[in-house]
């Protein structure tokens, strides 16, 4: 009877986990509400073993760390306490903040303390800007949501949850890499585990705008009129409800009422000369306020177009070349999630120093504050998603896996104007099964968003002697042909000049990757690994090889500073980093810095 109803007891926790683990859709523009912030101070519990989730049969257990429990009597028996747990700054990640986790893979739990108010004319909303990898979320004892992926936002409503007073939100964070997860089993970046961006107790009307959408629509060049397109969605299926957009600069205004779905839309018509269009040397951004019934949010929204026309990709209708740099989400100085504005500033205005108008942000999502900085600085943004190597292409879960971070990737950056590639994959191996995955990904995304352009970083497979042919099946699915290639690192530098390209393709060309590594500080001969004279001589004969491709559009180098990553063990030169940087891990510029600046200079 025990054995039953221990079983009995599991499968009741899988089923209310299951029931309650679907996330609420992603709020658009969270900065935008009056929210709590729980960053700060959280305990923490390393569980190696996962005792406060499985008991010793591997079953959930009753008696879990979410369930915050204190000694009721002298005898009872707890073998954890969080409040005597040591605390840990969140948001942050584990292998930065406490020395013994530094190679930490697995399941730590955090405990948060909070005031709380809860009211009857509003909604509370559990924001996580990023938790990596796999995590359950739990408020005073209640289990609120599961989440999977570890760079895109979620939330839950918890407003049923919050009780007067103090309030404990714990998080049990998983970051156990498997063969089926996105990313995969192996991926050349450090696996930074925790509670890695924001968390904000959001506070919401109890009808609000879930989603909203405002894009320029393109036009002809001489027109005289322009059109906006919005539409939005409301967190309840709902008529009758007022909407308002507004955009005081331009004298636009329109007043809207909700269909049966919740839903709005119209076309807003301005002036083309009264239009200033986002651009890199004018980003220009307008306050947009947006109400229903009686609240109002605000939000700063660029207009451009972007679209490809042969080989050329244009934005606002002009040719333009994309001088980019690609970009890891981690700190400028040293390495561990990079998770604040300041950060973001930082690493933009180097990419600024280097002559950028354009960033690749690889290999998966960064942090909003990333994006937004991005757009207010000028600089165009590659956004993807971590479909990274070899990928379980036929493994469903997995699929669903790679469209839900897809799905949120666009619902939390579609406004943004700088945003102008969602990139779908890097370096994945050619099938079948992997066509047909990354082809359905392809198409998904342009129900979500069709005013972008479509990419992913692909590789040369086709190589003889000294040409180098690009084949790729997922070329009918792009708007871009992106590709990696490391001739002067995992090819002999010599050969640069006599290489010749075939991409048969009458598409924009992006070359994705290219560069090699280098300590900062060391320097020999340029035919001398690791030195800084060795990077520079492959900057500079791949710069003269990249000016030879037919219809290139664009490149962003790997990378724009050196990040960490256990693949890399090479002691006293790596060290656990990628040295391919421009600048070093503590900020220091390498002489490839200036070969690439000056390349630049010339487009």
């Amino acid at each position: 009877m025990k054995r039953l109803l221990t079983t009995v007891f599991a499968l009741s926790c899988l089923l209310t986990a299951s029931a309650q683990s679907k996330d609420l859709p992603l709020i658009q523009n969270v900065f935008a509400y009056e929210s709590l912030s729980l960053n700060g101070d959280w305990n923490y519990i390393v569980d190696v073993q996962e005792e406060g989730y499985y008991d010793y049969r591997m079953n959930p257990t009753r008696s879990g760390f979410f369930q915050n429990a204190k000694p009721k009597r002298p005898e009872d028996l707890i073998e954890y306490d969080f409040d005597k747990a040591p605390t840990m700054k969140i948001p942050s990640d584990w292998n930065t903040q406490d020395d013994q986790l530094f190679f930490y893979e697995g399941t730590v739990w955090f405990k948060k303390s909070f005031q709380a108010a809860p009211s009857k004319d509003s909604r509370s909303l559990l924001y996580f800007a990023a938790v990596n990898y796999d995590c359950h979320v739990y408020l005073n004892g209640q289990h609120v949501g599961h989440h999977i992926g570890g760079f895109t936002p979620f939330n839950y409503d918890v407003s049923d949850k919050l009780r007067e007073g103090e309030n404990i939100v714990i998080v049990k964070v998983d970051n156990k890499r498997h063969a089926e997860d996105v990313p995969t089993q192996i991926f050349d970046w450090w696996n930074y585990g925790g509670i890695t961006r924001d968390v904000r107790l959001v506070k919401v009307p109890t009808v609000y705008l879930e989603d909203y959408d405002l894009q320029l629509q393109k036009a002809d060049a001489k027109a005289k009129t322009r059109e906006l397109s919005f539409s939005a969605k409301l967190n309840k299926a709902e008529a009758g409800h007022k909407v308002v957009v507004s955009i005081p600069e331009l004298k636009l205004e329109q007043q809207l009422t909700s269909d049966a779905e919740g839903k709005v839309s119209c076309t807003l018509k301005v002036n083309a000369k009264k239009l200033s269009l986002w651009s890199p040397q004018n980003p220009k951004l307008y306050d947009v306020r947006l109400s229903v019934d009686t609240s109002t949010i605000n939000d700063e929204i660029g207009f451009r177009t972007i679209e490809t026309r042969d080989k050329q990709i244009l934005l606002n209708g002009q040719p333009i070349f994309l001088k980019g740099i690609s970009i890891h989400n981690e700190k400028p100085n040293g390495g561990g999630r990079a998770n604040t504005a300041e950060d973001a500033r930082l690493l933009l205005s180097w990419a600024k120093e280097l002559g950028c108008n354009f960033v690749r942000l690889a290999h998966y999502p960064h942090h909003e504050e990333m994006v937004r900085e991005a757009e207010r600085m000028g600089i165009l943004v590659w956004s993807e998603i971590p479909v990274y190597w070899t990928i379980a292409w036929t493994n469903t879960k997995t699929y669903e896996n790679a469209r839900q971070q897809l799905t949120d990737m666009i619902a939390r950056d579609h406004n943004r104007a700088n945003v102008i590639i969602w990139s779908i994959a890097n370096e994945t191996p050619h099938s079948n099964e992997r066509d047909q995955f990354l082809g359905n990904l392809a198409k998904y995304a342009r129900t979500l968003d069709n005013t972008r352009l479509i990419s992913m970083a692909m590789e040369v497979t086709g190589a003889s002697n000294y040409v180098n042919r690009l084949h790729d099946n997922m070329h009918e699915y792009v708007d871009v042909v992106s590709f990696n290639q490391y001739i002067g690192w995992y090819r002999d530098v010599n050969d640069a000049p006599k290489m010749r390209w075939e991409i048969p393709y009458n598409k924009p060309v992006i070359i994705s990757e290219f560069g090699g590594g280098a300590r900062a500080g060391y320097h020999g001969a340029k035919n001398q690994r690791w030195t800084e004279e060795f990077q520079e001589n492959l900057y500079i004969e791949n710069c003269a090889m990249l000016d030879k491709i037919e219809g290139l559009a664009g490149t962003t180098p790997w990378i724009l500073k050196d990040f960490r990553s256990p693949r890399r063990v090479l002691n006293g030169i790596q060290d656990y980093y990628n040295r391919k940087g421009l600048y070093s891990d503590k900020g220091e510029k390498k002489k490839a810095f200036y070969v690439l600046k000056k390349w630049y200079e010339g487009k």
